[in-house]
C-alpha cells in the first residue's frame, strides 16, 4: 500500500506517545513538579500530534469526528473512545504530580492501561483487515504495542528494561518480516478466487481495466523492489535495535548517548514502519496483474 507520511507519523509518534503514558502513569520515573511537566508535555506532544497528523490523510478532516459513533463495530472508532479516554485521565494524573507534587496511583495505573488499549486499538485498525494478509497476523499488535511500551521506557529512562526489551522487539520484528513474506500466497487469494471464475479454469488479465491512474492504483497497490525492502530492513534494525542497546550498553541513562539511543529509535521505527505500510499487498492488485 501506499505509505502515506501523515499515517506513518501518527502511527509511530503516537506509539512513543502512548507508551511514554504508560509508564508515568504507573510512577516510572517517579517525577513531580516542573520535571514530571517536561516528562508529560513530551508525552502529550507525541500522542496528540500523532493524532493530529492522522486526520491529514482523511479528504475532510471534519468526518473524524463521526468515527466516534462507530465504536460498536469500528476499530478506529474504538482507538478513538480509547484516546480520548487515556488522554483525560492521564490529564488528572498529571495534574496530581505538577501542580500537587503526589501520585495518584489508581488513576495513573488506569490511564496507564488505557494508553496500551489505544496502541493495541491502533494496531488492530490493521490486524484485522484479511484483504491484506501480511497485516492480517497475531504478530502486528503484538509488534505495535511492545515497540509502544520499550521505546516509551527508553524515553523514560527506562533503560534497562528498555533494552532487553528492544532484543525481544527485534525478535518480535524478524519474525514478522519472515512469516508475513509468504502471507500473500498462503492467503488463498488469487485471481481466480477474487474473480470467481475459478471454477471454469486459469484466469488471467486480457488488459488492465482502464488506461490511466486511479485512487486504487495510488492508495491500495504500491510495489517496493525486494532488494531495497531487504536494505531497509537491515537499517531499520541497526537502528531501532542495534545503536539503542549499544547505547544503554555503554550508559546512555542521559547526555549524548541517551539522545543518540532515542534519536536511532525513533529512525528505525520510522523505517520499519514505512515498510510495514509499503510491502502491504492489498487484493485489489491482482484486478491489475500486480499480485500473485
Amino acid at each position: 500500500m501506499h505509505p502515506a507520511p501523515s499515517v506513518i507519523l501518527f502511527s509511530v509518534l503516537s506509539g512513543l506517545g502512548f507508551g511514554m503514558l504508560a509508564w508515568l502513569g504507573i510512577g516510572k520515573p517517579p517525577m513531580t513538579g516542573f520535571s514530571a511537566f517536561i516528562f508529560f508535555f513530551v508525552a502529550y506532544a507525541l500522542s496528540v500530534g500523532g493524532l493530529l497528523s492522522a486526520t491529514f490523510h482523511l479528504g475532510n478532516p471534519k468526518n473524524s469526528l463521526k468515527a466516534f459513533s462507530q465504536w460498536r463495530t469500528s476499530w478506529l472508532s474504538r482507538e478513538g473512545c480509547c484516546a480520548v479516554a487515556a488522554l483525560t485521565v492521564m490529564g488528572v494524573y498529571a495534574i496530581g504530580a505538577i501542580f500537587f507534587e503526589t501520585h495518584w496511583m489508581f488513576v495513573g495505573v488506569i490511564g496507564a492501561m488505557l494508553s496500551v488499549v489505544t496502541v493495541f486499538t491502533t494496531s488492530m485498525i490493521y490486524a484485522q483487515l484479511k484483504t491484506v494478509p501480511r497485516w492480517n497476523h497475531w504478530s502486528t499488535p503484538v509488534l505495535f504495542v511492545s515497540l509502544s511500551i520499550f521505546g516509551g521506557a527508553l524515553m523514560t529512562g527506562q533503560v534497562t528494561v528498555a533494552m532487553y526489551g528492544f532484543v525481544a522487539v527485534g525478535l518480535i520484528q524478524i519474525f514478522a518480516w519472515f512469516i508475513s513474506d509468504s502471507s500473500f500466497s498462503k492467503s488463498g487469494t488469487t485471481i481466480e478466487t477474487a474473480t470467481g471464475l475459478g471454477n471454469i479454469g486459469k484466469v488471467r488479465m486480457f488488459e488492465p481495466p482502464h488506461t490511466g491512474t486511479n485512487y486504487l492504483l495510488k492508495e491500495m497497490v504500491y510495489v517496493i523492489g525486494r532488494k531495497h525492502a531487504a536494505k531497509l530492513r537491515l537499517i531499520a534494525i541497526i537502528l531501532m535495535i542495534v545503536i539503542p542497546i549499544l547505547m544503554i550498553g555503554m550508559g546512555a541513562q542521559h547526555g549524548i548517548k541517551a539522545i543518540i539511543a532515542v534519536l536511532s529509535h525513533v529512525v528505525g521505527v520510522f523505517a520499519s514502519r514505512w515498510l510495514f505500510f509499503a510491502q502491504a499487498e492489498h487484493v485489489v492488485g491482482l484486478y491489475y496483474g500486480k499480485r500473485g
